[in-house]
Protein backbone atom coordinates (compact mmCIF):
# COMPACT_ATOMS: atom_id res chain seq x y z
CA UNK A 1 0.00 0.00 0.00
CA UNK A 2 1.00 3.86 -0.94
CA UNK A 3 2.50 5.47 2.49
CA UNK A 4 1.01 8.25 1.02
CA UNK A 5 -2.56 7.01 1.74
CA UNK A 6 -1.89 6.04 5.47
CA UNK A 7 -3.39 8.09 8.13
CA UNK A 8 -1.09 7.65 10.80
CA UNK A 9 -3.32 9.96 13.16
CA UNK A 10 -2.09 13.22 12.21
CA UNK A 11 -4.64 13.99 10.09
CA UNK A 12 -7.53 15.38 11.13
CA UNK A 13 -10.92 14.61 9.88
CA UNK A 14 -11.05 17.65 7.92
CA UNK A 15 -7.71 16.92 6.44
CA UNK A 16 -8.90 13.51 5.54
CA UNK A 17 -11.78 14.64 3.66
CA UNK A 18 -9.57 17.60 2.10
CA UNK A 19 -7.75 14.40 0.82
CA UNK A 20 -10.66 12.68 -0.53
CA UNK A 21 -12.07 15.97 -2.13
CA UNK A 22 -8.87 16.92 -3.99
CA UNK A 23 -9.63 13.45 -6.14
CA UNK A 24 -12.90 14.10 -6.33
CA UNK A 25 -12.10 16.88 -8.25
CA UNK A 26 -10.55 15.05 -10.86
CA UNK A 27 -14.47 13.55 -11.58
CA UNK A 28 -14.43 15.50 -14.64
CA UNK A 29 -11.14 14.94 -16.42
CA UNK A 30 -10.27 11.63 -19.28
CA UNK A 31 -11.36 8.86 -17.78
CA UNK A 32 -8.27 6.83 -17.02
CA UNK A 33 -7.54 9.41 -14.17
CA UNK A 34 -10.85 9.89 -13.16
CA UNK A 35 -10.77 6.45 -12.29
CA UNK A 36 -7.52 6.59 -10.68
CA UNK A 37 -8.84 9.42 -8.54
CA UNK A 38 -11.75 7.59 -7.85
CA UNK A 39 -10.07 4.45 -6.50
CA UNK A 40 -7.46 7.37 -4.35
CA UNK A 41 -10.64 8.95 -3.05
CA UNK A 42 -11.86 5.54 -1.94
CA UNK A 43 -8.89 4.16 -0.41
CA UNK A 44 -8.84 7.86 1.60
CA UNK A 45 -12.32 7.04 2.76
CA UNK A 46 -11.55 3.19 3.70
CA UNK A 47 -8.40 3.67 5.67
CA UNK A 48 -10.45 5.46 8.22
CA UNK A 49 -13.37 3.87 7.93
CA UNK A 50 -11.48 0.63 8.99
CA UNK A 51 -9.39 2.11 11.92
CA UNK A 52 -11.05 2.20 15.55
CA UNK A 53 -9.94 5.32 16.28
CA UNK A 54 -12.21 7.28 13.66
CA UNK A 55 -15.25 5.34 15.21
CA UNK A 56 -17.35 8.55 15.99
CA UNK A 57 -17.03 9.74 12.30
CA UNK A 58 -18.17 6.54 11.00
CA UNK A 59 -21.51 6.86 10.01
CA UNK A 60 -20.31 10.22 7.91
CA UNK A 61 -17.66 8.42 6.59
CA UNK A 62 -19.35 5.56 5.08
CA UNK A 63 -22.49 7.75 3.94
CA UNK A 64 -19.42 9.92 1.65
CA UNK A 65 -18.19 6.75 0.87
CA UNK A 66 -21.70 5.43 -0.68
CA UNK A 67 -22.86 8.83 -1.93
CA UNK A 68 -19.09 9.10 -3.87
CA UNK A 69 -19.87 5.47 -5.39
CA UNK A 70 -23.34 6.11 -6.74
CA UNK A 71 -22.13 9.08 -8.35
CA UNK A 72 -19.04 7.57 -9.91
CA UNK A 73 -21.34 4.83 -11.15
CA UNK A 74 -23.78 7.57 -12.81
CA UNK A 75 -26.25 6.45 -10.26
CA UNK A 76 -29.09 8.88 -8.59
CA UNK A 77 -30.31 7.64 -5.73
CA UNK A 78 -28.88 10.38 -3.15
CA UNK A 79 -29.56 12.94 -5.82
CA UNK A 80 -25.92 13.57 -6.09
CA UNK A 81 -23.34 13.69 -9.01
CA UNK A 82 -19.18 14.40 -9.21
CA UNK A 83 -19.85 18.60 -9.31
CA UNK A 84 -21.66 18.43 -6.12
CA UNK A 85 -19.72 16.16 -4.00
CA UNK A 86 -16.82 18.68 -5.24
CA UNK A 87 -18.37 21.07 -3.74
CA UNK A 88 -19.12 19.26 -0.44
CA UNK A 89 -15.56 18.27 -0.25
CA UNK A 90 -14.28 22.14 -0.80
CA UNK A 91 -15.13 23.06 2.33
CA UNK A 92 -13.33 20.61 4.23
CA UNK A 93 -10.50 22.11 1.96
CA UNK A 94 -11.21 25.59 2.61
CA UNK A 95 -11.80 24.66 6.49
CA UNK A 96 -8.35 23.02 6.88
CA UNK A 97 -6.42 26.38 4.85
CA UNK A 98 -8.46 28.35 7.53
CA UNK A 99 -7.30 26.44 10.08
CA UNK A 100 -3.52 26.72 9.63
Amino acid sequence: MNNWLLNDGTHSRMEQLANVGSDVAWGGKDQHRCEQAFDRAVKLLDLPIADERWKRCLKELTGAREVLCNAMFGRTTYGSDLASLDHYFCHFAMATRAGR
